[in-house]
């Protein structure tokens, strides 16, 4: 029997092969855009100036989000199951008691966490995470589980099996940081990132989910307009709830009761990053593409940004079995009415994850810009913003070589970085 470690291994070896392909060329020929500058925007004219990198910790297991906690120690979940605490001087809690069972199979795993905006006082915190069904024990799955096994069986067998839930959830964090307490489930249907909004209530952002409905995980090949409701409901989705689990009165769909009240926003595919514009209060993603196509949206009440209809890139080619590449998304559009355009997209892919904007003063060239965490890339991405659009991107730190995941921004304008196994600090050299 395989132990553990040596499957969490094979799982981020094949997810690296798996993002690498897509990242290394198997695209098609570029997309055209729908605006100068939705793509491809130049260097900074003043490029940033060298920064110091330094290494907390590298003893980390496939860490997917991190807390910056009052006292100055840091939570991080890894999205093997576990949370634990890093302190400053580089020593690695146990795992925490009382996470709740996780499963992890293919993208789907323990991913964000987020802090009440009171807990200093109540000790609250939110987290995301993929539940495993009635009676089966928390456990690492083969990637092909979620994937090959699903796609290939058709819409009525799909919806006998389950297969896992999407939920996110609200604990407190014991005074001496070693296990959650209260837990207790907000909602279910996504479990990506959870940010908490202007306003109050909280965003949490989910993958397709593409189990539930006649599509593959790199979408479909027909015109998916014929039943709105579908996408709306199983399309990646951002949810808003109010932080006790309950529904906003001013949701877009309450009147419809053929879609998810809690639904805000439908038609991503995998938004692994997400972040409120001070600028604008309003919610930014960044949704990964299948082959090409990665992109960046900025969220409003009630819109479709278009998945599995219309896509900048196109099914993967090294799953298909008929020999044919380039396969369009959907109806072969990249845009249609009732669509919302990206505000970019990459193109090949970066695989971006984790998304800050800064507003410190340490890097005062940074102060307003965007950066996205690329996996693909293997780079921190800088983005220079004129309104709502990316004016200059610059690639940061790709001489390390490793897969970004998250970004936070430190009490003092330091950045903290997520990328590989490493919990890093970033401050000016």
């Amino acid at each position: 029997m395989k132990s553990t470690a040596s499957i969490v291994c094979a799982l981020l070896i094949a997810s690296s092969a798996f993002a690498q392909r897509s990242f290394s060329g198997d695209a098609p020929k570029k997309p055209k855009p729908s605006f100068p500058g939705q793509t491809d925007a130049p260097m900074p004219s003043k490029p940033s100036a060298p920064v110091k990198v330094e290494s907390i910790t590298n003893r980390l297991t496939s860490p997917w989000a991190v807390a910056l906690l009052p006292d100055g120690n840091f939570l991080v979940t890894e999205s093997i199951g576990t949370m634990r605490v890093v302190h400053p001087n580089g020593v690695v809690s146990a795992p925490l008691a009382g996470v709740p069972g996780v499963k992890v199979v293919a993208a789907q795993g323990l991913h964000d966490i987020l802090l009440d905006p009171d807990f200093a006082r109540n000790r609250v915190l939110y987290f995301t995470y993929f539940a495993p069904p009635p009676g089966e024990k928390p456990a690492i799955w083969p990637n092909e589980y979620f994937y090959q096994m699903v796609w290939n069986k058709p819409l009525a067998e799909r919806r006998l099996i389950d297969y896992g839930t999407e939920r996110v959830a609200r604990a407190r964090l014991s005074q001496d940081e070693s296990s959650l307490e209260d837990l207790q489930t907000l909602a279910e249907g996504t479990e990506r990132r959870v940010v908490l909004a202007p306003d109050g209530t909280l965003y949490v952002t989910g993958a397709d989910r593409f189990r539930f409905y006649d599509s593959k995980y790199d979408g479909v090949e027909h015109d998916f307009t014929d039943n709105p409701d579908i996408g709306r409901n199983f399309s990646g989705r951002v949810l808003r709830i109010n932080r006790d689990g309950s529904i906003p009165k001013d949701n877009p769909w309450l009147s419809r009761a053929t879609v998810d009240a809690k639904t805000f926003a439908h038609g991503l595919r995998d938004p692994e990053g997400a972040a409120i514009n001070p600028a604008t209060g309003e919610l930014w993603v960044t949704d990964h593409g299948p082959q090409g196509g990665d992109e960046i949206d900025i969220i409003r009440a009630g819109k479709n940004y278009g998945w599995p209809d219309v896509s900048y890139g196109t099914q993967y080619d090294f799953q298909r079995t008929d020999g044919r590449i380039n396969v369009p998304v959907g109806n072969g559009k990249t845009s249609m009415p009732g669509v919302e355009e990206p505000t970019y997209f990459w193109f090949p892919d970066i695989a971006p994850s984790g998304m800050l904007f800064y507003t410190g003063n340490l890097f005062p060239d940074w102060k307003g810009n965007l950066f996205v965490g690329g996996m693909g890339a293997q780079a921190l991405v800088r983005l220079v913003l004129n309104g709502d659009r990316i004016a200059a991107e610059e690639h940061l730190l790709s001489e390390r070589k490793e897969r970004v995941r998250e970004i936070r921004q430190g009490p003092n304008g330091e950045i903290y970085l997520l990328a590989g196994n490493e919990l890093l600090r970033v401050t000016p050299k």
